[in-house]
């Protein structure tokens, strides 16, 4: 996927934090029970009795400086030229470095295969012309995916037209799931 550049766009807007997009991640990739390649955090805000909830989606955000990818001691993960930070199971040792140098805690070890896991924006569906399964499954389409390179796509459409945040931008890693409306209490809860 040669001149790609993938993306994903979280409208916290949209959210209605009905776990559909990590309930269809983890049927598409039998991700056993207790660990998750997504997830949608709670975060209750103010004090009784004026509280709210809102919902965080967390993903890995294959990151344009991935520090997982410079801590693996076999090279079993690495990043594509499409941007998407992928682990070769085959190669993986289950060291652990990966899931202790990630600054998101997006990686996990999977108990079943004992090997590194995490999320891939499913590229194998991706390299088919299909959405991720999170995205597909989403029914507020609250989660827009698409390739940054094409200034037509809805992501990069959305992208120029709203100001969006990035968990921990200050860790320099650059990653690319962008969120709409993400606010500094949510961000705390992290």
């Amino acid at each position: 996927m040669k001149g790609r550049r993938f993306a994903m766009l979280i409208d916290l807007r949209r959210c209605i934090g009905c776990h559909a997009c990590s309930v269809a991640c983890k049927a598409e990739h039998e991700v056993p029970l207790g660990v998750w390649r997504t997830w949608v955090k709670i975060i209750e805000k103010g004090s009784y009795p004026q509280v709210s909830i809102s919902f965080l989606p967390l993903l890995c955000n294959n990151c344009e400086r991935p520090i997982c990818v410079t801590v693996c001691p076999v090279n079993a993960t690495w990043k594509r030229e499409d941007g998407v930070v992928v682990i070769d199971p085959h190669r993986c040792i289950g060291c652990r470095y990966c899931i202790a140098a990630c600054p998101y805690s997006m990686r996990y070890l999977n108990p079943l295969k004992q090997v590194a896991e995490k999320c891939d924006w499913c590229i194998s569906r991706v390299e088919k012309g299909m959405n991720p399964a999170c995205v597909e499954a989403c029914p507020t389409d609250a989660l827009i995916f698409g390739d940054l390179s094409d200034k037509g796509s809805k992501i990069s459409r959305l992208l120029s037209l709203h100001p969006v945040q990035v968990i921990r931008p200050e860790m320099g890693t650059e990653p690319h799931v962008y969120y709409l409306q993400l606010d500094q209490q949510a961000l705390e809860a992290i």
